[in-house]
């Protein structure tokens, strides 16, 4: 069967899993601690980093672009980045604005420093840089709300890689309770949309031992 090496909260992870989700792919899904460097894994991803997706005749993809593009290609009927050329450049632009700009400026802060200080007991959470995270969160999330207001969906008429990349983003960091959906109506009706498809489901049952998400978290009418 299909594997795909995840963790609970990384956010390629989380997309991997909608993306394969909404083409109803079976996967078996493996939790990885990539941050020990266990050799099995190494052998399979020497950055020691998720999502990586082994298919059944061997084949290993590592990381989102691999597996975005590897599913996109196996599985056309069921495509995600769909249009004309211009309107998948718009899509493929809008993922990579979540999968790097977001991912760097906010996730990546907020997982270091509300989750991996306390795995790997490297110290109390910085202040300053959650600070920081926040403050490009909003930004985000204008950002966000201002594409929602405009289009259907993030990228246009139909839902993409760019809806579920970002909905992947914000429900990493609304599981920490950062996300304030009342400064963001339009954000949070388009969120709401996405967070209630039966892809979404699965993530919404993830816990992560010690860290509580708030009440609004698994509720699809919040």
């Amino acid at each position: 069967m299909r594997v795909l090496h995840h963790y609970w909260l990384s956010t390629g992870s989380r997309f991997s899993r909608l993306m394969l989700s909404e083409r109803k792919l079976n996967v078996m899904l493996k939790l990885e601690h990539y941050w020990e460097r266990q050799k099995a894994f190494l052998m399979l991803n020497p950055a020691s980093s998720v999502p990586v997706m082994v298919e059944d005749d061997g084949t290993v993809l590592v990381g989102v672009w691999a597996i975005t593009e590897y599913l996109e290609d196996a599985f056309p009927e069921t495509a995600l980045i769909t249009g004309n050329a211009a309107q998948k450049a718009e899509i493929r632009r809008l993922t990579d604005w979540f999968a790097g700009k977001v991912e760097r400026e906010v996730i990546t802060p907020l997982i270091n420093e509300k989750l991996m200080r306390r795995l790997t007991g490297e110290g109390v959470p910085s202040s300053t840089t959650i600070r920081a995270a926040m403050a490009n969160l909003s930004a985000h999330l204008e950002y966000i709300n201002h594409l929602a207001e405009q289009r259907k969906w993030l990228a246009g008429s139909k839902l993409s890689t760019a809806d579920l990349y970002a909905a992947a983003s914000l429900s990493v960091a609304d599981y920490f309770g950062d996300v304030h959906w009342q400064d963001w109506p339009e954000a949070k009706t388009w969120y709401s949309r996405v967070k209630s498809r039966p892809s979404f489901r699965s993530l919404l049952s993830d816990t992560v031992t010690g860290i509580t998400p708030p009440a609004h978290y698994t509720d699809l009418d919040f």
